[in-house]
């Protein structure tokens, strides 16, 4: 991938860095952040389910080779053809990683057999989803007390 970025497979190792972009992103500040206080993807979750990160090559401080930078991940779910997180390190967005975590995403999609992807978007990423392709086809009504606004429903096609 160019600029040092590509996407691999997630592991168990990497339960704790996907965690700390969940519950730092300032898209879940305010009335969202409720939704994400104690989440936690365990290496459980990694393990079950298609879990795909971002990363960069990072250079060591101390000139003792690479190591990698989580920019970004994605989790599908793909007994029920849905979207389950994804998320971009606050510090990595505008720099194309969420587009390119949707191209991988349908590619994976459509390499296992599904004409779409479910998506249910935190508000303030639908017009996102719209631009890497997602229609709009309702809303998914709040369940007070894990969520406590509405959010856009929408299909992602991926044949």
């Amino acid at each position: 991938m160019s600029g040092g970025t590509r996407i691999r497979r997630a592991t168990a190792r990497d339960a704790r860095r996907l965690t700390r972009i969940v519950r730092s992103s300032r898209a879940y500040e305010g009335p969202y952040a409720p939704m994400i206080a104690g989440y936690r993807i365990g290496p459980d979750y990694i393990e079950a389910h298609e879990v795909f990160v971002a990363v960069e090559e990072a250079g060591s401080p101390t000139g003792a080779g690479t190591s990698e930078r989580v920019l970004g991940f994605y989790a599908l779910l793909l007994t029920e053809a849905e979207l389950d997180l994804m998320f971009v390190a606050d510090d990595a967005q505008g720099r194309g990683i969420g587009r390119l975590l949707a191209a991988h995403l349908t590619d994976r999609a459509r390499e296992a057999g599904l004409t779409g992807v479910r998506v249910v978007a935190h508000p303030p990423s639908e017009g996102f989803y719209l631009t890497v392709g997602a229609r709009r086809t309702g809303t998914v009504h709040a369940r007070p007390p894990a969520v406590m606004f509405d959010r856009p429903e929408m299909i992602l096609p991926v044949a």
